[in-house]
């Protein structure tokens, strides 16, 4: 069966192919994928494969196979991002003004469309059950919570996705076990003051030096409350303070994010955020109200998946392309689908000089090394039949 799907992902390269460039021209953002929803659906409508479109957006298939099994979920997103596209030359360039596929979501939506269609053909040797999971709005970190509060994950043993990376060597594969995706959470700090003229300080409590005081006293959470051993981000990038020159401000409003890899520390500097920010606004006289929203779940690759994913590779690339990416903080809501069963999430190297193919995720410039696209579409298949042929896992 390995055999049978490489031939069949390597005869269908182009259709694999011509799907990213066609989801690359029209490019749809978070909750807005109608029409990729819709492309999709037909494309499984072609192959056969039973679907049930999700709300609002988004799409679930799955290939039952004829032998009684496990089920596990192969996840790919599939939402843009307001990014202006500036690839122009590209003949698939975005035709949606600020509107463009930056990271990849495009090929992630082919590869799972290609797995598909190659697994569809040896349905009747499949052990089990293989769900397909079009998801969408991940750049917002809703998608996944989303699905899963729609079922998706019910019955399911095991779940594995792809990200397609622009700081991997293309046609490489990362997988390594442990921690992947940063958990990212949203602050957002309101501090209440008392205005006024800003020659009579005295008579009022100014929201502009709480909200400063709180940017630089929280840095020390990081360096001073947690383990140095458990990496962790806390980052102000948005500040709204007075209206103008000699007011002083009554309010304040501040934002920024949380990274962190586990609970134990995430809870820390919630704790920790909560309280700087109450007892500042004591200190001076002022109010403030803090909100704390946990947006994604750490992406952490379970051991036996990931391992499962490094031999799966190995066997049908070759050792040589296994590679062991760092974990990063950015996040990916993938951690939703893994909070209570096992799975990993791999990525695919994208990145080759010769093509202009190594610009960061959501640059106006990224593109991918669509040879690559063939390796991940091989990749969710050839890991869907090993985990379910696993009669020990």
């Amino acid at each position: 069966m390995n055999q049978l799907i490489k031939e069949y992902i390597t005869s269908h390269e182009q259709e694999l192919i011509d799907f990213r460039r066609e989801l690359h021209m029209y490019p749809e953002i978070a909750f807005e994928e109608f029409e990729t929803t819709k492309r999709v659906a037909a494309r499984l409508d072609t192959l056969g494969i039973p679907y049930k479109k999700m709300d609002p957006t988004g799409v679930l298939a799955e290939i039952k196979g004829d032998l009684p099994g496990k089920t596990i979920l192969l996840r790919a997103d599939m939402d843009a991002l307001p990014v202006e596209e500036l690839n122009t030359h590209l003949p698939y360039t975005s035709t949606i003004e600020s509107k463009m596929h930056a990271c990849g979501h495009d090929a992630h939506t082919a590869m799972l469309l290609s797995a598909a269609s190659a697994l569809n053909e040896i349905k009747e040797n499949i052990q089990g059950t293989i769900r397909l999971l079009f998801q969408p709005a991940e750049e917002i970190a809703e998608g996944a919570r989303k699905m899963v509060e729609q079922g998706v994950t019910d019955g399911i043993d095991n779940v594995f996705g792809i990200h397609i990376w622009s700081e991997l060597e293309s046609g490489k594969v990362s997988c390594p076990p442990g921690p992947s995706f940063a958990a990212a959470d949203l602050l957002t700090v309101h501090f209440k003051g008392k205005g006024g003229h800003a020659a009579m300080p005295h008579q009022t409590v100014d929201a502009a030096v709480m909200a400063s005081q709180f940017v630089s006293t929280i840095q020390s959470i990081v360096s001073r409350e947690i383990d140095p051993l458990h990496p962790a981000v806390v980052t102000i990038g948005k500040m709204e303070v007075g209206s103008r020159f000699n007011v002083i401000a009554e309010n304040a409003l501040l934002e920024g994010t949380v990274r962190t890899f586990d609970y134990a520390t995430r809870n820390k500097i919630e704790s920790a955020l909560k309280q700087y920010a109450e007892q500042i606004a004591q200190l001076f006289g002022g109010s403030v109200e803090v909100a704390y929203d946990r947006k994604t779940e750490p992406v952490v690759n379970e051991s036996r998946s990931a391992t499962l994913v490094q031999s799966t590779a190995a066997e049908a690339f070759g050792k040589d392309v296994i590679r062991e990416q760092p974990p990063t903080m950015g996040a990916e809501d993938f951690g939703y689908y893994m909070t209570d069963r096992p799975g990993a999430f791999a990525l695919v190297g994208a990145a080759n000089e010769a093509k202009d193919t190594c610009w960061a995720h959501h640059h106006g410039r990224f593109n991918v090394d669509e040879e690559a696209m063939k390796v991940g579409a091989e990749l969710y298949a050839q890991y869907a039949l090993a985990y379910l042929n696993q009669s020990d896992f």
